[in-house]
């Protein structure tokens, strides 16, 4: 069976994390959506997206397929529904398609559909914030299933533990000389990773292959640090995806920070607001801020967005992609991708010196700036140019 996954009508409601790539490979807990699919189901997907995103991201047709909305993530039942799914069924959570079966060409009319209900309990990504807010349960989930029949590496004597039954540690990876807690949720500690001397860790918690966390490192869970990122000083229940960088001390709470970021030395984050009112944050499609129905969510941040040293953001911050933000102050609580500058005022930042910067970045991890990484960053840059200024 050929299995693709497509984006449904909550995209929108993921940027600016969705400007960049599909919701499939969006990660929360240890793994992305479409890694968690692709391990159950034990076969490769393909995708539905958008049009410019479709060249890094292609679509497989085969004679038979089943299509899968990435924005629910899977659970037994749902699975169970996936493996049995026939043609000319579909299963739908209310009015939301979730998945359905469909042959090559075919031209698709649910109301020719035997339509069946999403059974058991609903894990969905519906906004950003549910990618921190959502990241223990989502962290349990692969936990088990990354470790169910394994033995995990010894964890050395040098280190404090509590829950030692609760902790995975992959082949290579180097923990020593830390305070490791998993009384509370499991902590996962990827392959060729490395936890150095004096970090405070709490679960669950979750480093994935070739990441560090600095020394002294405190860290609450939830908490997921993506492949090949550094992190140090102080984070509560977040999310950073792949190739980023938190390398210094400063305070990071109830947030998601993209691939290819960069916090500066001492940048804070406030979770929390002084009068404990709900946070707002920037809503892309209703172009205003909307109700998160949180007390505590803390910064939004796109790809290749990065900030320099001592930088405060306030709570409920959303930066777009390919933002550089400095200076003194608090900037908004909205920057737009391709913004260039802080509090004191903000210009375009034009696209062929973002491109060098990724161009540099990149290759420093050996990763090639391709082509059509360019074109999905022209493709942003000119759907968001409504929300510059100049």
């Amino acid at each position: 069976m050929n299995y693709i996954l497509f984006d449904g009508s909550v995209r929108k409601q993921l940027l600016p994390f969705t400007f960049t790539r599909p919701v499939a490979d969006i990660r929360v807990g240890i793994l992305t959506i479409r890694e968690k699919w692709e391990r159950l189901l034990m076969t490769t997907t393909s995708t539905v997206t958008e049009d410019y995103l479709s060249p890094k991201w292609p679509m497989v047709e085969m004679p038979e397929n089943i299509m899968i909305n990435a924005s629910y993530l899977p659970t037994p039942e749902f699975l169970a529904q996936i493996e049995d799914l026939e043609a000319h069924q579909a299963i739908f959570h209310g009015d939301e398609i979730v998945a359905f079966f469909t042959l090559e060409d075919q031209e698709v009319d649910f109301d020719n559909f035997t339509q069946l209900e999403l059974q058991g309990d609903v894990f969905q990504l519906e906004n950003t914030w549910d990618i921190f807010s959502k990241n223990g349960e989502a962290i349990a989930a692969d936990f088990d299933l990354i470790t169910k029949n394994r033995d995990s590496e010894p964890i050395s004597t040098s280190n404090n533990v509590l829950s030692a039954e609760n902790i995975f540690i992959e082949k290579g990876a180097k923990v020593e000389f830390s305070i490791l807690n998993a009384s509370e949720g499991p902590i996962y500690i990827g392959a060729d990773a490395e936890v150095m001397e004096g970090c405070m860790v709490r679960g669950p918690f979750a480093l994935c292959e070739n990441s560090v966390l600095k020394m002294g490192s405190k860290i609450y869970g939830p908490t997921t640090v993506g492949p090949f990122s550094k992190v140090g000083g102080e984070v509560n229940n977040s999310v950073i995806f792949a190739y980023s960088n938190k390398g210094h001390d400063g305070f990071l709470g109830n947030s998601v920070i993209g691939e290819w970021c960069n916090l500066g030395a001492d940048t804070n984050t406030s979770n929390l607001k002084n009068n404990y009112a709900e946070v707002r944050l920037w809503d892309y499609e209703s172009e205003g801020f909307a109700r998160t129905g949180l007390q505590f969510c803390g910064l939004m941040m796109g790809d290749h967005s990065k900030c320099g040293i001592n930088t405060m953001f306030n709570t409920g911050t959303v930066i777009g992609v390919s933002a550089n933000i400095f200076g003194s102050g608090f900037p908004r609580n909205f920057i737009p991708s391709f913004s260039w500058g802080g509090s004191g005022g903000i210009t375009t930042y034009k696209t062929i010196k973002a491109f060098e910067v990724a161009e540099v970045v990149m290759k420093r991890r050996n990763i090639e700036f391709t082509n059509d990484d360019k074109a999905i960053l022209e493709q942003v840059f000119d759907e968001t140019k409504k929300w510059r200024k100049d």
